[in-house]
């Protein structure tokens, strides 16, 4: 009966069949928004609620950025820099709140792997090519995106 007199009040039209009432307590968690929210003990004892991106969002954008490494195999790491950038940095300016640091490591390790195989193919070498780039010179001097921080205590 509350979702009723919410929707009158905001005249918001709510699918009763994927609304549902979530108990954080018991610990159930819900998704809303591409975040998944739960409620964990923080360090000092209290309990809190946490939110980070979807796995199924996660997956979706490294597909994404699987397929333009896929395309553009025989093309200068200049030009699929240029493709990756604008997408990574809308993703992550998306989900930069909350508690999306672990998911940012995993998918700037995971972007920096598949650069360091694109040069060492084009030079048709074996490896990922650690001892001969660093990762200052991956993002300094190429230009990759590397603005992976998460916005504490302020909801954009």
């Amino acid at each position: 009966m509350e979702t009723v007199e919410w929707n009158f009040r905001y005249a918001q039209d709510i699918n009763e069949d994927k609304s549902r009432k979530v108990d954080l307590s018991q610990g159930e968690k819900f998704g809303f928004l591409g975040f998944e929210y739960r409620r964990i003990c923080s360090r000092t004892g209290k309990w809190r609620a946490q939110y980070v991106p979807k796995l199924k969002k996660r997956t979706a954008l490294l597909q994404k950025l699987k397929e333009i490494f896929r395309k553009y195999v025989s093309q200068p790491v200049g030009r699929v820099i240029e493709l990756i950038n604008p997408i990574l940095r809308g993703w992550v300016h998306y989900f930069a709140v909350g508690d999306s640091s672990r998911c940012f490591s995993y998918i700037k390790l995971w972007v920096e792997k598949k650069l360091r195989r694109h040069l060492m193919r084009a030079r048709k070498r074996p490896g990922f090519g650690w001892k001969r780039w660093s990762q200052q010179w991956l993002y300094d001097t190429l230009g990759l995106f590397n603005d992976y921080r998460v916005a504490r205590g302020a909801l954009c």
